[in-house]
């Protein structure tokens, strides 16, 4: 294993540039769980991002939450305003792993590692989060919503390093996060659901039921019209439009769709 220690983010940056198949690490909690089985990922290079603090933490501006590109979850469970403002994110980063994982995993991390069945992010999907990336050539804003292409493909270029994480702050009418496993934490999810409501609309983002966590366009057009629900079943057709689940080892496609269904039912009827 090759490991690069930048002294500074222009540095980082420069290696970056210089080095580009070098893998970002922060918390590191992704690369380890698999280190013992994976033993290729022991000949490739690392860049520590450890020493930028200036990546570290959650700031509070007049027009949004930004999370550094090194916040980690438990930078989130113990800051009240975020608890108070927007409680996804809260409700997403305990169900993360152990308190071990909160406390060394990173929001940028969960984003980056692209896993369909990521937990933060679709609590940060529905609030509409861009991604902030930076490379020796500049910056770039992409919405979190458009950032992945397909499975594990996303809009980063290799030089490119997430160094915030733009929340816009406004009233909502309507929060909930909603994970199904196995058990509440250190389990992955089999399905789960962000849903938002405020004056941009309805946000109903899916994790499991996709190659990628995604908006879930047709549901929110359906909850838009204001359609009448009667049982869960009147979400199928929708639902068959915006997600293509897939049988695996913890579940089935059609388990998956009709826990979708239910879910959303029960947040829709409680709002």
């Amino acid at each position: 294993m090759r490991l690069l220690l930048p002294e500074s983010r222009a540095d980082a940056l420069d290696l970056l540039a210089r080095t580009p198949e070098a893998v970002p690490v922060a918390g590191g909690t992704d690369v380890l769980v698999h280190w013992p089985t994976r033993i290729a990922e022991h000949d490739r290079t690392y860049l520590d991002l450890s020493p930028l603090s200036d990546l570290k933490g959650v700031h509070w501006h007049d027009g949004a939450l930004v999370l550094g590109g090194l916040a980690t979850y438990w930078d989130v469970i113990r800051d009240p305003r975020t608890l108070q403002e927007l409680p996804l994110l809260v409700s997403a980063a305990r169900q993360v792993g152990a308190v071990q994982i909160q406390a060394r995993g990173t929001w940028a991390g969960n984003i980056i590692n692209a896993s369909p069945a990521a937990d933060g992010v679709p609590a940060l999907m529905a609030y509409d989060a861009v991604v902030v990336l930076e490379s020796v050539r500049g910056r770039a804003e992409v919405p979190l919503a458009d950032l992945y292409t397909g499975y594990k493909q996303m809009r980063r270029a290799a030089d490119e390093l997430v160094v915030a994480i733009r929340v816009p702050r406004r009233p909502y009418v309507l929060q909930r996060f909603v994970k199904v496993g196995s058990r509440r934490a250190q389990a992955i999810a089999k399905v789960g659901l962000a849903v938002t409501r405020s004056a941009a609309g309805w946000r109903v983002v899916a994790a499991s039921v996709a190659p990628t966590i995604r908006r879930c366009p047709a549901l929110e057009q359906l909850l838009t019209d204001g359609g009448v629900l009667r049982s869960p079943d009147d979400l199928l057709p929708a639902i068959a439009q915006d997600v293509s689940p897939i049988d695996d080892i913890r579940s089935t496609a059609a388990y998956r769709r009709l826990v979708m269904a239910r879910v959303l039912f029960d947040v829709v009827r409680s709002a």
